[in-house]
């Protein structure tokens, strides 16, 4: 039997295994919205922990992160990875408990949209019409770096069209999501977690053997001006965006300086957990808020583990590849190119699963949240308030189907760089919400208007920076979530003191929650 079908054997093998536990979770799932939302509140500490993890991380985690680090050396990936691993510790530390209090508190809310609405006890739903709307838009472009990933994975693997692939995997996620809902991604996360940081130790230990030991792997990235820094970076030597290779070897210019500026940028991604509704979710999910104690213990050494060796992976690859992948986008394909060249089939079929793994681990939460978001928050909250809970799933569904087809269109573009799309939604939902989230936790006096304020505010400067900002260089080539974030919290404190207070009543809950009542 030939080595690309053995991998295909494993990979179909292990998406059978996927379908089959967003089967078993089915009738569970389907028993009310809730249930299919939310999982009823009944998630474990580990499952809370790892799937949490593994849905936020997704495909860039195994091909953004280590395509970084090869492209370009260890300061970019570098700084990134410290700005998540802290970001996510802070955000555990002081977000999830009061989180999961207050969204049972407020109406027992089970989408991120509904837990902001019930928080300002609004009427009207302006508040969760927004955010569902961001909520929809971001995630439908998250979605769409799930489905590059997909078609980048099997069309590099079994050297098919790219388009047909994307399509593939698209219409796999979506069946699978459509299938189990909450539950079924919460448990199969967990074990996609498991199979990611496997795959990802198993390719940096049979990679640095092969590249001649940990010593060879440094000295050849030291040997690249800039590439082992974490002050500077290395300047690939390109045409028409192809790096230039003269006998056998890849060019590179001047090492590039890494100034203030990048390190304060690239740090602040780790800003973008506080909005992060995947993450959120998990913590409203858990069966106490007790629990969440073990939880962030076991996701902060997971984040780690996993940043760390998925950057050295980017390390690794340049060491032992260091001309086949001449573009930036290509260069994603690093951890797929040393798993199928250096491992037996059947084992590199696994580690290729560990890359579904985490593109279907996020997928199906980017899919579900955004579906929530129209069915619950809009069709229910806002357009048909009396529809039943089989109404509302029957319009989740068909929700999926829309978003699917919209990240379908999305994701296109072969030459797509995963990591540039998936920054740029993290920054939408880590501005948009994040501010949101922190003060409507911590402080009694943000009301309804400054919510809405902060969410367009913050929603908007990620478009307007990132589009027409960011595009002039220099000083202002900076992350559009670091200035996006800081122009949500403003406008939520100026119009919130520019207004009345909130209600007794919404004073009087925010104390009851803070004490724990």
């Amino acid at each position: 039997m030939g080595e690309t079908a053995q991998i295909m054997i494993t990979m179909v093998i292990y998406m059978v295994a996927v379908i089959g536990i967003g089967v078993a979770f089915a009738r569970r799932a389907n028993k009310n919205s809730e249930a299919y939302f939310l999982g009823g509140r009944t998630l474990g500490p580990w499952v809370t922990a790892m799937s949490a993890e593994a849905s936020d991380m997704s495909g860039w985690l195994l091909m953004g992160l280590p395509g970084v680090a090869y492209w370009c050396g260890i300061a970019d990936a570098t700084w990134t990875a410290i700005g998540l691993a802290v970001g996510t510790y802070i955000n555990w530390l002081i977000t999830s408990k009061r989180l999961r209090r207050y969204s049972e508190k407020a109406g027992n809310a089970i989408t991120l949209p509904e837990f902001f609405s019930n928080r300002f006890h609004e009427k009207s739903k302006v508040v969760m019409t927004i955010a569902a709307l961001f909520i929809l838009i971001f995630f439908t472009v998250y979605a769409a770096s799930c489905l590059v990933t997909c078609g980048k994975l099997f069309s590099t693997l079994f050297g098919l069209d790219y388009i047909p692939m994307m399509i593939v995997g698209a219409v796999f996620v979506l069946i699978y999501t459509i299938i189990g809902g909450f539950l079924a991604e919460s448990a199969s996360d967990f074990m996609q977690a498991i199979v990611m940081i496997v795959a990802l130790i198993v390719i940096v230990v049979v990679g640095t053997i092969s590249a001649g030991g940990l010593g060879a792997v440094i000295d050849n990235a030291k040997s690249i001006p800039g590439f082992f820094e974490f002050f500077g970076t290395a300047t690939p030597v390109t045409v028409d965006g192809v790096q230039q290779v003269v006998n056998g070897e890849p060019q590179f210019g001047a090492a590039g300086n890494y100034g203030f500026l990048n390190i304060i940028s690239t740090l602040a991604w780790g800003l973008g957990y506080f909005g992060m509704p995947q993450v959120l979710l998990r913590f409203m999910a858990i069966r106490t808020e007790h629990e969440l104690t073990r939880s962030r213990r076991i996701a902060t050494v997971w984040v780690i583990i996993s940043l760390v060796v998925a950057v050295f992976i980017g390390v690794v690859g340049r060491t032992l590849y260091p001309d086949v992948l001449t573009t930036a986008s290509s260069s994603e394909n690093v951890f797929i190119l040393l798993s199928t060249n250096l491992l037996p089939p059947l084992v590199a079929g696994l580690v290729m699963a560990g890359i579904l793994a985490a593109t279907i681990s996020s997928s199906d939460s980017y899919l579900l949240i955004a579906a929530s978001a129209f069915s619950k928050n809009i069709y229910q909250g806002l357009l048909r308030r009396k529809a039943s809970d089989k109404q509302v799933l029957i319009i989740s569904r068909i929700t999926l189907l829309v978003i699917t087809a919209i990240a379908i269109v999305i994701a296109l573009d072969e030459n797509s760089v995963i990591f540039t799309i998936v920054s740029f939604a993290w920054a939408g939902f880590g501005a948009t919400f994040g501010p949101l989230m922190l003060l409507s936790l911590f402080w009694k006096r943000i009301n309804r208007a400054g919510a809405i304020a902060g969410m367009i505010g913050g929603g908007s400067m990620v478009f307007i920076w990132n589009l027409l900002i960011r595009p002039l260089g220099g000083m202002w080539d900076i992350y559009e979530l670091l200035p996006a974030f800081l122009f949500s919290c403003l406008c939520i404190v100026v119009v919130s003191l520019l207004t009345a207070p909130p209600s007794k009543e919404i004073q009087k809950e925010f104390d009851d929650v803070r004490t724990g009542i």
